[in-house]
């Protein structure tokens, strides 16, 4: 599928700003029109998966993914579940665990390659609704998922999956990292630091045996907190070897349905290594898309409800007859 550089997302003059894009729509957005009904669904480690429903009557489900620490709570989830909700899709949101307002049960949460999550609650959904279609959209980290879940092994996807969108994906992770680390970024770094922090004393408390808060004060990186918690507590050796081995980029080539990435060039979060240029142009499933501007999920379009990412969707679902 093509790489479009030239995208038709043009904002407005004062919106070609990368962090006025990233910031506006988090601080200032507000999303009316959904009401979610939830789902638990409990998995056979004895953890537990909390899924947000947005049905519109539809024969077909969307599966949304979010960023990091977010949920579905969050004015880019609820947007994207109403302008699908209006092309006719019931919308299934997959809270992360630990990430849906009520703590996990376990030392473990998610991370930005973990497909197991994903792949059960398709199986669950696609299994028990038996939908006439269903796609995928993720936003960053859940983006990730998304592009990792569908290359790693494209045969074991359950066939009712017909096309995938995936929104500003830090598809190499230990790039991103990279990035997040400058001083322009330092704002973002001190906000998911934070949330994370806060993860960690709940966990500390829950498993005081294995995990200490101390040891997490003065962390000023995700290398320093990858090293510390993701990677130990998910099997990985080290931060390195998580971002290696977890990044979605190297799984591309296997994606199998069609799949729209859209990264902005000005995205603050984004290393020139998550535009995965090569693999679109070889890849018959994969189209790449790399407007000018919007930020880091933000592509606002001022005055209008959807923004544009919310439009191409929906337009890109259709187009390929999902």
């Amino acid at each position: 599928m093509p790489y479009l550089p030239d995208s038709p997302y043009r904002p407005p003059v004062l919106l070609r700003s990368a962090h006025l894009q990233t910031v506006y729509p988090a601080l200032y957005r507000r999303v009316e029109g959904v009401a979610y009904d939830r789902e638990r669904l409990e998995l056979p480690d004895g953890d537990f998966l909390d899924l947000d429903w947005s049905r519109a009557g539809a024969g077909r489900v969307a599966f949304l993914c979010h960023g990091l620490e977010s949920g579905s709570r969050a004015a880019y989830v609820r947007a994207m579940a109403r302008a699908l909700n209006r092309r006719d899709w019931d919308v299934v949101v997959l809270n992360f665990r630990g990430c849906s307002g009520v703590p996990n049960r376990l030392l473990r949460s998610y991370h930005s390659g973990d497909t197991g999550d994903l792949a059960t609650v398709v199986a669950h959904v696609t299994g028990t609704t038996r939908p006439r279609a269903a796609a995928l959209v993720g936003f960053s980290l859940g983006g990730n998922v998304v592009l990792k879940y569908l290359g790693e092994n494209a045969a074991a996807v359950p066939g009712e999956v017909r096309a995938a969108v995936a929104v500003s994906v830090p598809c190499d992770l230990a790039g991103s990292a990279r990035r997040m680390a400058a001083w322009s970024n330092r704002i973002y770094m001190k906000r998911f630091l934070r949330l994370l922090r806060a993860k960690i004393a709940h966990k500390a408390r829950q498993f005081p045996d294995r995990i200490r808060e101390a040891d997490f004060k003065g962390i000023a990186t995700f290398e320093e907190f990858d090293d510390r918690y993701t990677a130990p507590a998910h099997g990985f050796a080290d931060a390195a070897d998580y971002w290696a081995r977890a990044s979605c980029r190297q799984f591309l080539p296997g994606i199998r349905v069609p799949t729209l990435l859209l990264n902005a060039v000005d995205d603050p979060f984004l290393s020139m290594s998550c535009f995965p240029v090569e693999e679109a142009a070889a890849s018959p499933w994969l189209e790449l898309e790399t407007p000018r501007w919007g930020g880091h999920v933000g592509f606002v379009r001022p005055g209008q409800d959807e923004y544009y990412h919310e439009a191409r969707a929906g337009e890109f679902l259709q187009e390929v007859g999902a």
